[in-house]
């Protein structure tokens, strides 16, 4: 475990392999998606992570070193965990949503604001405000996203207005903002417990509160969807290691560091995805899809800069 002098730089290498993680998981996850549905395979996630999120904290609170108080959830805590858990479900119905409409372009495009928004909230909610340097790399990372979210080849329609699309989007953006503010608030509850600590105890509450609030949804609308991720056991622990291995890095670093910051750094996601693309697909760049990646390097090396 880092050192307190070394702490506050922990949530970089952390946010890196959460990201890379992250993206392993969704890779996972596509493949589940035409087996056990959208939502079946939202809840992969969460149900067959939730067994590595617990053998995670029974490893650590049985670390010598990690020897911890007796741990007290009071309400305040489990309302943040709570926001954080249910706004992460809403934020991807939202984002299917939007995918939905015939201009899903500016639905995804908007819900890509996530990182702006996620400003907004930590300051309404939290009183924790970036930088000057930290914002403008935020407003540059966020619009490389935007551009990258503009797939090759859409035409005029697709590319246009529609306000039914901006409003789900924006919403999904709001609800991952409000998902990370939760549970950055969740983890300032626990000032007398390890980053390493309070981010495990976070997954593992979240996951199975998650867990239980979509199996529940799934057995009252769509009971075959459960059966389905019970069949696909096999992938499903993949995507649920890969998913726990990620939930643990964010959580972790939302222990040690502002929502802002880290959800900013998390866009590094856009480099890993690009790599697993051209391994697999040995696609060549337009020249707007080069520019994307470009200004979210320059922001994320705009925000290194400022930590």
């Amino acid at each position: 475990m880092p050192s307190a002098a070394s702490a506050a730089w922990a949530w970089i290498p952390l946010v890196l392999w959460a990201a890379l993680m992250q993206t392993l998981r969704n890779a996972a996850q596509r493949s589940l998606t035409a087996q056990t549905g959208t939502l079946g395979a939202t809840l992969v996630r969460f149900l067959y992570g939730l067994p590595f999120a617990l053998l995670w904290l029974a490893l650590l609170h049985a670390l010598p070193g990690e020897a911890a108080p007796a741990v007290r959830f009071g309400a305040a805590y489990f309302g943040w965990l709570l926001l954080g858990a249910i706004s992460q479900i809403a934020a991807t119905a939202c984002l299917l949503a939007a995918m939905k409409e015939r201009n899903f372009i500016v639905g995804v495009a908007f819900s890509k604001t996530e990182v702006l928004q996620v400003v907004l909230f930590g300051v309404l909610f939290l009183h924790e405000l970036p930088g000057g340097v930290a914002i403008a790399a935020m407003v540059v990372a966020t619009l490389g996203v935007v551009l990258l979210s503009v797939p090759r080849g859409a035409t005029a329609a697709q590319a246009g207005w529609n306000a039914r699309a901006a409003l789900f989007g924006l919403v999904s953006g709001a609800c991952f903002a409000l998902s990370a503010i939760g549970y950055r608030g969740a983890a300032l509850q626990l000032p007398d417990l390890s980053p390493w600590l309070a981010g495990a105890w976070g997954v593992a509450w979240a996951q199975a509160a998650q867990s239980l609030l979509l199996a529940g949804w799934l057995a009252l609308r769509s009971p075959e969807s459960l059966r389905a991720v019970a069949r696909a056991w096999r992938v499903s622990l993949a995507a649920g290691l890969t998913g726990a291995l990620a939930s643990i890095g964010w959580f972790t670093a939302f222990a040690l560091h502002t929502a802002a910051e880290v959800r900013t750094l998390g866009l590094v996601e856009v480099f890993f995805s690009y790599l697993v693309s051209r391994r697999l697909l040995r696609e060549e760049l337009s020249r707007m899809e080069k520019l994307g990646p470009a200004l979210v390097l320059l922001g994320l090396v705009g925000l290194y800069l400022q930590a």
